[in-house]
């Protein structure tokens, strides 16, 4: 391990991440006012929660992106989730490179992430426009999880940068609870990995929830047990044995 943000109710969330702020939908017609308000991000039980707040019309949440950066040509992110599952919600932990950055082109990994109550997790790749000439661009596995808001999974990300080798950059790996759920290839063009961060939030309406808004209420997403490690579970003979069996994401 080379990073693990303290969770510790001591510790201010400003420590490990920067809180982004603004209630201009966000590329996605969202309704959600971002905030930096202790009761939209704080520590509980050495756990990270962000609340999503809907009341009496306002609809308040946090957006999350870490200080910290992947930082290194290889290693393994890891972190357990219990997000929240309700009709109008998308609770999200992904990544994106550091500021300033190109949009989608410098690429998105998307770790956690599932919306409007679904028990379904999206592990997904982008790394161009939304064109048709772009459509192979966006890559993604679904896993279903009926448990996905009730029991706390573990969701894993390894990458090896490999420029030596022609004709690509690197490869990565996407675990839920330690089984390899989808591999791809580091895309030509985007950012190198060590310059991206994380990112956790919750987005409420928008048309990913195809414009659906959630009832009157608190929503929580929790994180524990975040961190960087050196290697992934098993090691790195581990990783080339799962990159042998392992689907690679689907077109969207």
């Amino acid at each position: 391990m080379y990073w693990k943000p303290s969770f510790d109710i001591k510790t201010p969330v400003s420590q490990n991440f920067r809180h982004e702020i603004g209630d201009h939908g966000w590329g996605n017609n969202e309704k959600q006012m971002y905030t930096d308000k202790p009761e939209n991000s704080f520590h509980h039980d050495n756990r990270l929660i962000v609340r999503a707040l809907v009341q009496n019309g306002s609809y308040t949440s946090a957006r999350l992106t870490s200080h910290q950066t992947l930082s290194r040509p290889r290693g393994y992110l890891t972190a357990t989730c219990l997000p929240p599952s309700a009709p109008g919600i998308w609770p999200a932990y992904w990544m994106l490179p550091a500021d300033p950055f190109k949009w989608p082109t410098d690429g998105e990994v998307d770790l956690a992430e599932s919306w409007n109550g679904e028990t379904e997790n999206h592990s997904c790749l982008h790394w161009g426009s939304y064109t048709g000439e772009d459509a192979q661009k966006h890559r993604v596995v679904k896993t279903s999880l009926p448990d996905l808001a009730r029991q706390p999974h573990t969701y894993g990300f390894a990458w090896i940068e490999e420029e030596g080798i022609p004709g690509w950059r690197g490869r990565m790996i996407w675990y839920i609870d330690n089984y390899p759920v989808m591999k791809g290839c580091i895309p030509e063009g985007t950012r190198r990995m060590e310059d991206f961060r994380i990112l956790i939030n919750i987005a409420m309406g928008g048309t990913v929830n195809q414009g659906k808004l959630p009832a009157e209420g608190y929503y929580d997403f929790v994180i524990s047990d975040l961190k960087m490690c050196e290697e992934p579970h098993g090691g790195w003979q581990q990783f080339e044995h799962a990159w042998n069996s392992t689907p690679e994401g689907k077109a969207m």
